[in-house]
């Protein structure tokens, strides 16, 4: 893996000491980059911390658990999730074949949860007032 341009931030190392053990099921194995996360052999997800955070994106968005994820589906059936809002970035690719995305950013959220939020999901009619 190629570590991403803001892996050293210290508030990723903050997120890699917190990587679960498993994920959706899958065990933990070594990666060669700093700020990286992988589970399952061969991998089916693979996080890096220090991604350049998007900006606002009509991507669709989820809460889960207090913490927001944007949902890439255009390379399905891998899946880019990123916690929105947070800086440092966080992104996790999953394959849909292998595991849930649900299970994979649940089991993630206590790790995404130590990068400081600058924003969050809205809901187009949270806008509109209705």
């Amino acid at each position: 893996m190629e570590p991403a341009k803001d892996a050293n931030n210290p508030a990723c190392a903050d997120v890699t000491v917190r990587l679960p053990k498993t994920v959706a099921g899958l065990d933990k194995r070594s990666t060669n980059a700093q700020a990286t996360g992988a589970w399952g052999d061969p991998p089916a997800i693979q996080l890096k911390c220090g991604i350049e955070p998007s900006g606002p994106t009509t991507d669709l968005c989820a809460t889960v658990n207090g913490v927001d994820w944007i949902i890439d589906e255009s390379a399905a059936p891998i899946y880019r999730f990123e916690a929105y809002g947070r800086s440092p970035g966080l992104e996790v690719f999953v394959d849909s074949e292998k595991v849930s995305g649900t299970d994979v950013v649940t089991d993630l959220n206590a790790a995404a949860k130590q990068l400081p939020q600058k924003r969050k999901c809205t809901n187009p009619n949270d806008n509109l007032g209705l």
